[in-house]
Order: C-alpha cells, then structure tokens, then sequence
C-alpha cells in the first residue's frame, strides 16, 4: 500500500514512492535518502575577488583543493534546488518540461555525490571530464524550464512560479561559474606557458584568472555587443538604416567580472534598443536617431544607462516586464522556445552568421561558446528577465524606465570591487521557513 501526502494549493495526494516533500519528518521507518543528508549542508557562496586570488598563483594543491571544493559544492547546490521541485505540487513537476529538468538534476546529483576524494592530477582530470559532461547534458535546462514554467501558469501562482524560476536560473549560474572556473584554472595549469620556465605569455588569457577577466572595460563592451547587435539587425531586418551607438562618460572604468554575464546583459539591452528605434523609424526618410550610452563610474560600482528613442513598452507588457510566466504573448513564446532545444544563455549563441569568428574569440572563448544557436529574430521573451537575474547574481541590478511614445532608459548597476558574494538561495524553500 503506497502512502501519500498532501500537496500544496489543495491539489490531489501523489505517492511518496517518487517524490518527498520534506516539510515533515520522515517517518520512522523510512530511511534517511541521500538527498536528505546533502539538503542539511550549507551552500558556501563565493565572490569575484575570492576567484581571483585562489586562481592567481595557481599550485598542484590549490588545483587539488579547487577540485574537491567543486566535487562537494556542486552536489551540495544541486540537492537543494531538487528539494525545491519537490515542493511543487506534483501536477506541475509530471509536467513533461520540468521532469525532464528534474531528471536531469538528479542524474547529476547522484553522479557527483560518490566522486571521492580528489588526489591527483588523474583524478582531477577525470573529475573534469564529468563536468564537461555535465555542462554539456545542461545545455537543455533553459528551454525546458521556461517551456515547463507557461504551461504551468494556471496552476500556480505567477509571483510563486517567478520565485522558483529565478532561483533555479540563479543557481544554475552558479554551478556553471563553479565547474567552468575550475576547468578553465584546470586549462590554464597544464597550458605550456603556466611553467616556471615559459617566456611566451603575450596571449589575451594572461587577462584571465580562469573566467575572471581582471579588466573589462565597460566602454569596449559596450562597443563590441553594440556591434553584434547591429549586425544581427543587418541580417534579420528588411531596413536599411541602423541606428548608431553613442558611449560617452567615465569611458577607461575597468573592474573584474565574468566577461559573458556582462555581455549577455549588455547585447540584450542595445539588441531591444535597437530593434525598438529601427521599428518605429523604418519609413522614415531621415536617419534613426542614436542609441545613448553613460558610463557612470563612482568608488563601488559602474553604472551603464542605455537610453533610445524607441516609442518606449507598450502598456500591455509592462506589468510582466521581469515575469517568466506570465504576459499577453504566453502562447507565441512557447512557439518559439518549441525551436530551441539547447540554449546556453550567452551572446555567442546569436551567431550573425555560420563560420564568422566573433571578436570574442581574440579575448578568451568560455566552454559555452558557439555550443548552440538560435535564429536571432526569435523572440522569446526571456531577455530582460533573464538579464536581470545575471545583474543580480553578482549583486548588482538593472531597472527599465520607459516613457510610452517616446523611448526607455535602462540602468545597469555592477559592483566593480568584485568582493560581493553570489547572490544565491543557500538552502532549499522548506529548509529557509
């Protein structure tokens, strides 16, 4: 006889045999699962500079001491976000999308849990050979979560579902920011001018400490995703006129950051801002007028203000602006998300078109780069959002401001001190009350 438990919203019992909510004692005869004991440890959050300095000087022990960190770390953040799918009610999880999501989290929870002890090289770079593997299974993730999330819409409330989404995406920045900067310090270590005794280290890495780049400059970001986005509407609009990018401002601020955060977050911005302002003025006979950048730098943080005078966000989206789940073109983005069956939340993904090397790639390629693409006019209504939960990650923030008729500004706030910790759920919901 299968036993089961109430579910949450007044929805009907499932059996316990398949998922365990754990807002109750288990009771006493029923052993304690493994997910149980990884749930009661604590997520260590890190932060930039943390990165940076165990990175810089880089050891066969601090290797070691990196790799063990993520063979712990990563099943410790995975058992939460599990527990945290648990808690839905379990017509939302036996939606096709998000089982799939949870399949795939506890694939990886189990496979990282029995890793032992790092020791060697060896184990090392077996261990390595598991996270690229992971990371690549993952790249469905994005897709399934935001397909699984709208078709769930009715049966949750959206603040909830909103809630849980941006949780789980903020979490799988971090596992990714983990096992990619233990990769890339792996890379660098067995790179030939890592030696002592190597004179040629005239190569942009030198700029990395694994996927921290130690210099990005905002202006030059600003310049290369402003030049991606104008090329993508090049290749996907019938119009002729594309409107420039002005940078203007603090133009030599510099901080440390992760370089494919600030450019998903920068080329979502001026990609909307420039679709906007070629939209509004494509039969008009005189040239659009430009895209705005500010620079803003002060002791703590860099402050980006892109403004266009686009004719601003039609009053109907407004209110779901930062929503995954909610909003009057619920039906079209699921259409469209239906065609991307792998995506890797980066700007590299937008290829302009197939063999180009983007400028990236003279900086430093990230093992996320150019896994996947999709069609660049296909909206799926996940840029700002998603933009938004990249800002705060590393505890900064982005506001829109849009006055209807005439344009938006959007401000992007990042900490450039790079000593703020990852701004990530610690524990799991039930485990947080």
């Amino acid at each position: 006889m299968r036993s089961c438990r109430p579910l949450r919203w007044g929805l009907p019992c499932v059996p316990k045999s398949r998922f365990y909510s754990g807002a109750q004692s288990p009771p006493p005869w029923r052993p304690v699962s493994a997910l149980d004991q990884w749930v009661e440890r604590e997520i260590r959050p890190i932060s930039l500079r943390q990165l940076t300095f165990f990175g810089r000087t880089l050891t066969e022990p601090r290797l070691i001491s990196s790799a063990n960190y993520v063979r712990t770390e990563l099943p410790t953040r995975i058992a939460h976000r599990l527990r945290d799918i648990q808690q839905l009610p379990y017509v939302v999880v036996a939606n096709p999308h998000l089982s799939l999501v949870y399949e795939l989290y506890y694939k990886a929870f189990e496979k990282f849990r029995v890793i032992p002890e790092i020791r060697s090289l060896d184990d090392n770079d077996r261990l390595c050979d598991v996270l690229r593997e992971m990371l690549k299974e993952h790249m469905v993730v994005i897709p399934n979560l935001a397909m699984g999330v709208l078709e769930c819409r009715e049966l949750v409330p959206h603040n909830e579902m909103d809630r849980f989404m941006n949780t789980l995406l903020r979490a799988r920045i971090s596992r990714r920011v983990i096992a990619e900067q233990h990769l890339a310090l792996t890379d660098t270590f067995n790179s030939p001018w890592h030696f002592p005794d190597a004179n040629d280290r005239t190569d942009m890495n030198a700029d990395f400490v694994g996927e921290v780049f130690l210099k990005c400059k905002a202006k030059e970001v600003v310049e290369r995703c402003g030049k991606v986005a104008q090329d993508l509407m090049r290749q996907t609009s019938d119009s002729t006129q594309i409107p420039a990018i002005t940078v203007q401002g603090h133009l030599e601020a510099t901080f440390p950051y992760i370089l494919s955060h600030l450019e998903y977050i920068v080329g979502e911005l001026l990609r909307n801002s420039v679709q906007a302002v070629i939209e509004k003025y494509h039969n008009s006979s005189q040239p659009p007028p430009p895209i705005d950048v500010l620079i803003c730098e002060t002791p703590q943080h860099v402050i980006m203000r892109i403004s266009d005078q686009g004719g601003g966000i039609p009053r109907e989206i407004l209110p779901y602006l930062w929503s995954f789940s909610k909003g009057p073109r619920t039906q079209s983005r699921l259409e469209n998300l239906g065609q991307v069956p792998a995506m890797a939340a980066t700007m590299q993904e937008l290829q302009v078109s197939q063999g180009r090397k983007s400028d990236r790639e003279m900086f430093h390629e990230g093992s996320l780069d150019t896994l996947t693409s999709r069609p660049p006019n296909l909206r799926l209504g996940m840029g700002l959002p998603m933009s938004r939960v990249y800002a705060e990650y590393w505890a900064g923030s982005l506001e829109l401001h849009s006055l209807e008729g005439y344009g938006v500004d959007a401000f992007l706030q990042i900490s450039k001190l790079g000593n703020k910790n990852e701004q990530v759920t610690t524990r799991a919901a039930i485990d947080a009350v």
